[in-house]
């Protein structure tokens, strides 16, 4: 007797409230699709995302 394989449910990930209803993938010709404008998507990074000061400065010595 084999055993019979569940179906595969498909769970969405938990999001920052923020970015609810956030959905993003590829099309058949391998370009990316979103559901959110893009420019709100960088301004949530912009926002939520530290500064890191370290890069800055290892970035600067090089020069």
């Amino acid at each position: 007797m084999t055993k019979k394989k569940a179906p595969f449910v498909e769970k969405k990930p938990k999001v920052h409230p923020d970015l609810e209803g956030f959905d993003m993938r590829i099309d058949s010709f391998g370009q990316i699709v979103s559901s959110l404008d893009r420019d709100k998507i960088n301004a949530f990074l912009d926002k939520e995302m530290p500064d890191d000061k370290k890069l800055k400065a290892k970035d600067d010595e090089s020069k």
